[in-house]
C-alpha cells in the first residue's frame, strides 16, 4: 500500500468526502428517543457495502447494531467499534441548527463543522469510512475489517454485551479500533488507554407513608404540615457526598485499586506536560474543586477517583413562570463512574445500602445499565501502531492511563481478549454540548491519520 499515493487522493476528494460527513450528520440519530435511528443503522449498513463489505442490521431489544465484515485474507484483522447515535438538543442554545451540518467561523478554531454527533462519533466514523473507500480505490487494504457499530452508546451500550457475548466467534480479530478525533484545543494528541466503568441511575422520591402528597401536585402552602418529596429527595442526595463532593457511601472506596506499576510510570511523564489551563478552558471552569493539588496528584484525582454525578433533577413544574406547587414525585438522573476494581453490582448495592441506612427506605434506586472500567497496556501493537502513526505526521501523543469518561471498551478485553484503542488526528470538543464542533481541515488530516493507522498496524 503506498501511503503517500492514498493521501494525495484523500487530499484530492476532500471536498466530495466531507460533503458525505455533513450529509450523515444532518440525520438526527438521537438514541434518547429513538429519533432518526432506524434510518441511520441502514445508513451505516450501506458504508460497509460501499467499501465492498458485507453489512447488516441486526435487530436488538432497543437500537439495533450495524455488523459486517471486509474479510480479504489478509494476515491481520482489525474489528472496528464504533457507534451511530447521539444526544439530545433539548433545551440548549446552538449558534445554528444543531443537525444542519453548517460550516463557521468558530474561534479559536477557525472554520469548523457544527452539528450534534460531529465529534461524538459520527464525524469520525464517516471519516473512516471515507479513508477505507479511498485506500480501496487506489491501493490495497493492508487488513481485514469486522465491524460493531451500536445505536446506544449513549444509553450505557443496554444491548451490546448480549451481542458481543452470542457472536465471540465472528467477531474475533487482533485487535479493536475506534475513529475518534484525538487532537486536544492546543493541537496535542492524546491517547487514552483506558476508560472509567459506568452505572445509568436513577433516584425516586413519592409521596407515601412517611408523608407527602401520594397522587398529584399541592399547594405550596400546605408545605407548613405536609412534607415535600422533592426536599426529601435532595436530602437523600446530600447525604451522598460531601460538601467536597467526596463520596459518604460507606464501603464506597473499599474496591478502588489506585494506578498501577505501568500507570505510574506513565504519570510523572504526563505530569510534566499537564496543562491545567487547558483543562479549565475546556471545561469553562474558573478552579478546580481539589484546593493545593496540582500536576500529578491532579491527575490522580481525574483518573483514578469514582464519581457519583447528577445529571438532571425533575420535579414539580417546569415550564414558564411560576407556579406555587408540592409535587408528588421527584427524581433525579445520575451516572456513577467506576475504576479499578470497582464493579456495577457493588458500587449499585452499595448506595442503595447507604440510602437505607440512612433512613430513605422510601427512596426507589432503578439501575437503567451499565459496565465495568477497561484498560489496554501501552506495549499492545495496537497501541504502538496509533503512535507511530502519530509520529509519522509530526506528532508525540500524550500517554493517558485513563480517560474519566466511559466506553463499553470492557466486552472486547473480557469477552474477546482483544486490546482497543480509540485515535486520530482532528481536533472536535463540545460533546454532549451546545455548538459540537469538528475543525474542517483537520477532518482531512484525520482520513489521512486512518490510512496511516491502517498501514502502520499491518505491519506490527
Amino acid at each position: 500500500m503506498s501511503l503517500e499515493r492514498v493521501h494525495e487522493a484523500i487530499e484530492s476528494r476532500f471536498a466530495s468526502h466531507l460533503e458525505a460527513i455533513r450529509e450523515f450528520l444532518r440525520t438526527p440519530s438521537i438514541s434518547a428517543d429513538g429519533t432518526g435511528i432506524a434510518e441511520t443503522a441502514e445508513q451505516v449498513k450501506g458504508f460497509i457495502e460501499e467499501v465492498g463489505g458485507k453489512g447488516e442490521v441486526v435487530p436488538t431489544a432497543g437500537h439495533p447494531i450495524v455488523h459486517g465484515e471486509l474479510m480479504l485474507g489478509k494476515p491481520k484483522t482489525l474489528l472496528i467499534y464504533g457507534m451511530y447515535d447521539v444526544m439530545p438538543v433539548e433545551g440548549e442554545e446552538w449558534i445554528v441548527p444543531p443537525f444542519g451540518a453548517e460550516i463557521v467561523d468558530f474561534p479559536p478554531h477557525g472554520r469548523c463543522l457544527v452539528n450534534r454527533g460531529v465529534h461524538n462519533t459520527k464525524g469520525p466514523l464517516r471519516g473512516f469510512f471515507n479513508a477505507v473507500s479511498t485506500i480501496r480505490d487506489v491501493a490495497e487494504l493492508p487488513v481485514n475489517l469486522k465491524f460493531v457499530i451500536e445505536g446506544e452508546e449513549e444509553q450505557s451500550s443496554r444491548n451490546l454485551p448480549a451481542f458481543i457475548k452470542s457472536n465471540k466467534e465472528r467477531l474475533r480479530g487482533d485487535a479493536v479500533y475506534f475513529p475518534f478525533f484525538g487532537l486536544d484545543n492546543r493541537g496535542q494528541p492524546v491517547v487514552h488507554l483506558g476508560a472509567k466503568g459506568m452505572i445509568h441511575l436513577e433516584l425516586e422520591c413519592r409521596g407515601g407513608e412517611w408523608g407527602g402528597p401520594r397522587t398529584r401536585g399541592i399547594h405550596s402552602s400546605h408545605g407548613a404540615w405536609i412534607a415535600s418529596p422533592p426536599w426529601r429527595l435532595v436530602q437523600a442526595l446530600s447525604s451522598l457526598v460531601g460538601a467536597d463532593e467526596t463520596i459518604l457511601v460507606e464501603g464506597f472506596y473499599e474496591d478502588v485499586q489506585g494506578p498501577s506499576p505501568e500507570d505510574e510510570e506513565l504519570l510523572p511523564r504526563l505530569a510534566a506536560v499537564f496543562d491545567e489551563t487547558k483543562i479549565l478552558d475546556e471545561t469553562d471552569a474558573l478552579r478546580f474543586k481539589f484546593e493545593g493539588l496540582h500536576g500529578e496528584e491532579l491527575l490522580k484525582k481525574y483518573m483514578f477517583s469514582p464519581l457519583i454525578n447528577i445529571n438532571g433533577y425533575i420535579t414539580g413544574h417546569t415550564g414558564e413562570g411560576s407556579k406555587t406547587v408540592i409535587g408528588h414525585q421527584a427524581m433525579a438522573k445520575m451516572d456513577v463512574r467506576l475504576v479499578p476494581k470497582m464493579t456495577v453490582e457493588g458500587a449499585a448495592q452499595k448506595i442503595k445500602g447507604h440510602l437505607a441506612r440512612h433512613g430513605f427506605e422510601d427512596v426507589q434506586a432503578r439501575v437503567l445499565g451499565g459496565y465495568p472500567w477497561s484498560r489496554t497496556s501501552v506495549h499492545e501493537p495496537v497501541v504502538q501502531a496509533l503512535l507511530e502513526t502519530y509520529r509519522h505526521h509530526g506528532y508525540e501523543a500524550e500517554i493517558w492511563p485513563y480517560i474519566g469518561g466511559s466506553a463499553p471498551f470492557f466486552l472486547f478485553h473480557d469477552e474477546l481478549g482483544m486490546p482497543f484503542i480509540p485515535g486520530g488526528l482532528c481536533h472536535g470538543g463540545s460533546p454532549h454540548s451546545p455548538n459540537e464542533y469538528a475543525v474542517v481541515d483537520q477532518i482531512e488530516l484525520f482520513e489521512k491519520s486512518v490510512a496511516t493507522f491502517l498501514h502502520k498496524f499491518a505491519e506490527m
